[in-house]
C-alpha cells in the first residue's frame, strides 16, 4: 500500500486549469444576500466567528476545501493533495460596505472580488463576509475554482454549509489530519504506470459499452454524427459582436430576480420547458442590446453554450464536473417573441433527440487518453465557437439558514471564456429565479442596459403568452 494519498483530476476538471490566464478567471461564484438576524452584533456588524465555526463544522464533508493542487512533472496535469498548512482565516475574509450600504455598492465590490484570481498554492476557495448592507442584511461572496465543482455541485455545497432549520446549531468541527503527499518522482512514476495500463482499460471500457447498448454499430454511428456536427461548429465561427473580444482584467457584475411562478406560468402556457423560456428571454435581450449598440441583429449568427448536467445516479453528491453542453443558435433575427420561442423549442427538442450533449462528453472522455499538451485545445473546442454562456441551475425551493441568518437571494456567476464578454447564470431558490450577469468591464461597460433588456424581453414573452406577471 502506498504511504501517500492523492486524487488525480479528471481531464474535464484539469481543463479548467489549463484554459485559465491572467484575464480569464475560471472560478464560479455567487453573491448571496442574507438577513442578519441572530448574527447581528451590537455595533451593527456580523458575528464572523460564528460563521467560521459553522464552516469548520462541515469541512470534513467538503474534502476539496482542505486540499490543494500538486502538478505531475512534465505532464500539465494536477492532483489533489491535503494542505498540511490549511488555515481557514485565509479563506474566510471579512469586509464592509460604507453604511448604509446599497446593492449597487455590493455589485461593484462583487465585480472587484470576481476579478481576482484564486491563489493556486492554497485550497481554491474563498468566502467574503460583507457587512454594512442596509436593511439589517449582510452578504457573502463565495468563490470556488471550476476545477472543483460544476453548477450542481456548487448548489450541493451551499446546502451543506446552510440548514433548512433556523434553530440548527453549528456542528462540532472534527480534527483535520492531513495525509502524506507524494513526491514529484512518485507522481511521475504513478503516471507512467497509469499510461501503461490504458490499453487494458480501453478493452474493459469497450466491453462495458457493448453491454450497455442494444446495437454497438448504431450507437457508434450516432456518436460519430454527434462529433461531426460538433466539429462542424468550429469550422464556421460565430459572428463577431460588441460583446466578443479580448478580455481585460476587470469585471462588471449585475443581477435581477423574478418570481419562479411567473416563469413556470409562461412555460405552462406555451407548452415548453423552463430552459426554453430562459433562452427565449435571453435571445430577446441580445436582440435589443445589439440594436442599442447599433448592430443589425438580422446579420448575426449568435450562439450560446448551454451547460447540461450528465451526472449519473452514482455521481450525486460528488464534487468535480459532470457536465456537457449544448450549442444553441439564438434566433435574434426574430422580432416576435413567440417565433423566437418556437425556433428555440425546435432546436432544443432536436438537441435532446440527437443526444448533442454526448459530443462534449465524448471529447472530455477522449481527453483522458490524449497527451496533456492537447488537453487545453480539447477544452477550448468543447465549448465551441460561441458568443456567450447561459447556464441554469435548479436550487432548493425552501428557505435556507446560515447559523440562523436567512438566505434571501443567491445570484450566481459563470466564468467568462476567452473572447466571450458576457456570461449569464440562473439559480432558482425559494420561489425566485435569481439571474447573475458577469461581464468584461471593457467590452460591456453598460451591462445594466442588458439587464433591463432581459426584464423587457421576459415581459414581452409573458404578454404574448397571455400571462399576467406577479
Amino acid at each position: 500500500m502506498a504511504r501517500y494519498s492523492y486524487e488525480r483530476l479528471s481531464a474535464q476538471d484539469n481543463s479548467f486549469l489549463l484554459v485559465e490566464s491572467p484575464n480569464v478567471h475560471m472560478h464560479v461564484a455567487a453573491t448571496q444576500i442574507l438577513r442578519a438576524g441572530p448574527l447581528a452584533t451590537q455595533d451593527g456588524g456580523v458575528d464572523v466567528e460564528q460563521i467560521k465555526r459553522a464552516i469548520q463544522g462541515v469541512l470534513h464533508c467538503i474534502p476539496r476545501y482542505t486540499q490543494k493542487l500538486k502538478w505531475i512533472p512534465f505532464e500539465d496535469h494536477a492532483v489533489w493533495i491535503d494542505d498540511r498548512h490549511f488555515n481557514i482565516d485565509f479563506h474566510v475574509r471579512h469586509t464592509s460596505l460604507p453604511r448604509p450600504g446599497t446593492e449597487e455598492q455590493l455589485k461593484r465590490l462583487a465585480g472587484r472580488i470576481m476579478a481576482q484570481q484564486l491563489d493556486r498554492s492554497r485550497p481554491l476557495w474563498e468566502i467574503w463576509i460583507v457587512e454594512g448592507l442596509q436593511g439589517g442584511r449582510f452578504a457573502t461572496i463565495m468563490k470556488m475554482h471550476h476545477c472543483m465543482i460544476d453548477g450542481e455541485a456548487g448548489a450541493d455545497i451551499a446546502q451543506l454549509l446552510m440548514s433548512v432549520n433556523r434553530e440548527d446549531a453549528p456542528k462540532e468541527s472534527q480534527p483535520f489530519f492531513p495525509r502524506p503527499a507524494p513526491s514529484s518522482i512518485e507522481l511521475l512514476r504513478d503516471e507512467w504506470l497509469r499510461r501503461a495500463w490504458l490499453p487494458i482499460e480501453a478493452v474493459q471500457d469497450f466491453r462495458r459499452f457493448s453491454k450497455q447498448t442494444d446495437s454497438v454499430l448504431a450507437d457508434l454511428q450516432r456518436r460519430a454524427r454527434v462529433m461531426a456536427k460538433l466539429l462542424g461548429w468550429a469550422v464556421v465561427g460565430a459572428s463577431k459582436t460588441p460583446i466578443n473580444g479580448r478580455l481585460g482584467p476587470h469585471r462588471n457584475f449585475d443581477w435581477l430576480s423574478m418570481p419562479l411562478t411567473d416563469v413556470k406560468a409562461v412555460r405552462k402556457a406555451l407548452g415548453c420547458t423552463v430552459n426554453d423560456v430562459v433562452l427565449t428571454t435571453v435571445a430577446g435581450a441580445v436582440r435589443d442590446y445589439m440594436l442599442h449598440r447599433r448592430v443589425d441583429p438580422d446579420t448575426l449568427d449568435f450562439r450560446v453554450s448551454a451547460p447540461v448536467s450528465v451526472r449519473r445516479e452514482e455521481d450525486k453528491g460528488k464534487l468535480g464536473n459532470h457536465v456537457s453542453a449544448w450549442i444553441v443558435r439564438l434566433p435574434i433575427d426574430q422580432e416576435d417573441p413567440l417565433k423566437r420561442l418556437e425556433a428555440i423549442h425546435e432546436v432544443t427538442r432536436e438537441l435532446k433527440s440527437s443526444k448533442h450533449a454526448m459530443g462534449v462528453e465524448m471529447m472530455m472522455a477522449a481527453a483522458e487518453w490524449t497527451p496533456p499538451a492537447l488537453l487545453s485545445l480539447a477544452a477550448q473546442a468543447a465549448s465551441g465557437p460561441i458568443n456567450m454562456i447561459v447556464t441554469n441551475v435548479p436550487g432548493p425551493q425552501l428557505p435556507l439558514y446560515w447559523v440562523g441568518a436567512e438566505l434571501e437571494q443567491a445570484f450566481p456567476l459563470v466564468p467568462l471564456l476567452q473572447n466571450t464578454g458576457l456570461g449569464v447564470a440562473l439559480f432558482s431558490y425559494n420561489g425566485q429565479v435569481c439571474w447573475g450577469f458577469n461581464a468584461d468591464y471593457n467590452l460591456m461597460p453598460d451591462v445594466p442596459v442588458f439587464v433591463k433588456a432581459v426584464e423587457r424581453s421576459f415581459a414581452e414573452l409573458s404578454a404574448a403568452a397571455g400571462v399576467s406577471l406577479a
